[in-house]
């Protein structure tokens, strides 16, 4: 059976990702390091990263410049916007049953 890709994954790499984003390629490898940053090794060990990064790293610069955060600080904030996003999407979805939706009725 032979298999064929339709559609091939796009990476970027580090050079490319960092013009695109507008932040300096050495910050880009310590967003890496701290974990706030997505990326794969390529088979030279460079880095590549999904273009859905561009998106995580606009947000962290968003985050880091309104709050006045450093960089280690991002990783706790992210985190919690992320499960206030899920908390919240799983409020939309539950069934109303009239009372606060903060008071569980058991």
């Amino acid at each position: 059976m032979t298999t064929t890709v339709l559609v091939r994954r796009t990476r970027l790499d580090l050079e490319t990702f960092a013009r695109a984003s507008g932040l300096h390629p050495e910050l880009v490898r310590r967003l890496v390091a701290l974990g706030l940053l997505e990326a794969t090794r390529g088979p030279a060990g460079e880095l590549r990263f999904p273009p859905a990064q561009l998106a995580a790293a606009a947000r962290l610069e968003r985050l880091r410049a309104g709050l006045s955060l450093n960089y280690a600080a991002l990783g706790v904030v992210v985190d919690l916007l992320d499960r206030i996003e899920v908390l919240e999407a799983a409020l939309r979805t539950r069934p109303r049953t009239g009372g606060s939706p903060w008071i569980s009725s058991a």
